[in-house]
């Protein structure tokens, strides 16, 4: 694989080629940027309290939470924020095989969430991941925390021959040297939600039980990693840090999810206080969730403080890019959904997206810009001046230009898609060897749009929202009222179906509706 340095030119609002210069930089002693991503689950947009604050609440259209998230709130301040990037399959495993390898669903190996009754969906060992990119490119590289990509097997290493969990299907699972990645340091486990009895496994297969609150027991560890307690790392290499934290993800019932300081914050204020969303529905059952809902939000924003004060204790932060984002949002008693994600709605398709990078990107809110997931893995590696070491398997595209550059001439996306999947059909074992595309959808700057297809891949149903008019989703727009709004979407969306080659265009899929071309 080839690598290309890269020279941040003055003010940091663009990238010039050492290949392009006939005589380079006087200093060509650049240091190689740090990279750590921090990717809680199913944190949403909209619980970031400074979406209500003077400077962020006249770029959206919607309502905060009444969240606490102090320090996210001073990051903001130093980051490039984008109000509207898109978890485009809203489900941990899909998305972690989007930000994995740059490529949807249908390429990534991942189409649905990772168990063992699903051979089908584990992250592709024959591409090189986001990870392998930095390896290679003389990068230390540290994943902490919840993986949730990969297919469990039975490779317990203190167990041989039987899974890291009794319960069937095994959803939790060891992932092996040899499936990690370009990874050199490891702290991590599959799926587990006992939030306050976490477990992991070190780089040589040791279990850990810290009986920590698991993001703060996370942001112990990458504090540790930073100082190189131990030497753990090379110090002399740049590092690349992953940090797949758990909460805000369910369960979120009761004080074993969360720390009691901070549901003090929210136990004592009503429900129709907390839901503030005119979609919400406080007299649902899972209401009474959102106050620990809330407290993890929290206390993740607490641990990720944790780690951007060690980083300038340091002296790391000037040299460091930071990422905040999270796999996929969580309705929260909002359209009446139990079902916290895979949706097109707002609350589980739109996740925080905020990036610092110092005296490098100019602080702002960028509204113009539709970020999915497979964007993500090539737009981290053109942030960190790897442009030329994006592996052509990526499907996704590198925006870094834009976040040097609010100005710069790259093509923005129409839109985003929306995709989901569903178990397929299952052998005599009942492990599922196929996957339905039981839905495809198109979210553009205003419009959202969804069909969901029966098994005959009929049209059974359709949701169409006018998100500038409506942007709580709260009128379901009829097809056949609204024929040029939907053709314009169908044709967007027939376009990038068949750019990815997507079940949807290889089968023609109401075809009927969406332009696929030839």
């Amino acid at each position: 694989m080839k690598r290309q340095i890269n020279y941040y030119l003055a003010g940091g609002l663009g990238l010039l080629s050492l290949q392009a210069c006939t005589q380079p930089p006087t200093d060509t002693t650049v240091q190689q940027p740090n990279v750590i991503y921090v990717f809680p689950d199913q944190f949403r947009n909209h619980a970031l309290e400074f979406w209500g604050q003077e400077g962020f609440r006249e770029k959206v259209n919607f309502r905060n939470d009444p969240t606490h998230t102090p320090n996210l709130n001073n990051f903001a301040h130093e980051a490039v924020v984008l109000t509207s990037a898109m978890s485009n399959c809203p489900l941990s495993s899909p998305h972690r095989g989007s930000l994995l390898t740059g490529m949807y669903p249908n390429r990534s190996g991942v189409p649905l969430n990772c168990n063992s009754n699903r051979p089908i969906s584990s992250l592709r060992e024959d591409v090189d991941c986001v990870s392998d990119v930095f390896s290679n490119a003389g990068y230390d590289c540290a994943y902490f925390g919840k993986l949730h990509a990969d297919f469990p097997t039975p490779n317990d290493p203190e167990n041989p021959g039987q899974y890291v969990e009794e319960k069937r299907p095994a959803w939790d699972a060891y992932t092996p040297p040899e499936r990690r990645h370009g990874f050199n340091y490891w702290y991590s486990y599959g799926t587990f939600d006992e939030h306050k009895n976490p477990h992991y496994w070190d780089t040589k297969g040791v279990r850990h039980d810290p009986h920590e609150w698991s993001p703060l027991h996370e942001a112990k560890m990458v504090v540790s990693y930073l100082k190189n307690e131990g030497n753990v790392r090379d110090p002399k290499k740049p590092f690349f840090i992953m940090v797949g934290m758990n909460p805000p993800h369910s369960p979120y019932r009761s004080l074993d999810d969360c720390m009691e300081e901070d549901f003090n914050l929210y136990k004592d204020i009503p429900l129709d206080s907390l839901l503030v969303r005119p979609n919400a529905d406080p007299t649902m059952k899972k209401a009474q969730s959102t106050p620990y809902y809330f407290a993890s939000v929290t206390g993740v924003d607490r641990a990720f403080g944790q780690i951007l004060a060690a980083l300038k204790e340091l002296g790391l932060d000037k040299n460091t890019i930071v990422v905040f984002s999270s796999d996929h949002g969580e309705t929260m008693c909002s359209q009446r959904t139990d079902d916290p994600k895979n949706s097109p709605y707002a609350e589980s398709m739109n996740v925080p997206f905020l990036v610092r990078f110092p005296d490098k990107l100019k602080p702002r809110v960028e509204d113009n810009l539709m970020l999915s997931s497979p964007d993500i893995m090539p737009t981290l590696l053109g942030l960190a001046g790897l442009s030329d070491s994006i592996p052509a398997t990526v499907q996704g595209n590198n925006y870094a230009p834009l976040f040097f550059d609010a100005n710069a001439t790259v093509e923005r996306p129409t839109g985003a898609i929306y995709i989901q999947n569903v178990d397929g059909e299952k052998d005599s074992d009942g492990k599922v060897r196929s996957y339905f595309p039981s839905a495809r959808g198109f979210k553009s700057d205003r419009y959202t749009l969804a069909l969901y297809i029966g098994k005959d891949h009929k049209l059974v149903k359709s949701l169409l929202f006018d998100d500038e008019k409506d942007p709580y989703q709260l009128n379901n727009l009829p097809l056949e009222e609204n024929k040029e709004i939907v053709a314009s979407l169908c044709a967007e969306m027939g376009k990038q179906l068949k750019k990815i080659d997507d079940p949807w265009f290889r089968e023609r899929i109401l075809a009927d509706m969406i332009p696929y071309g030839e």
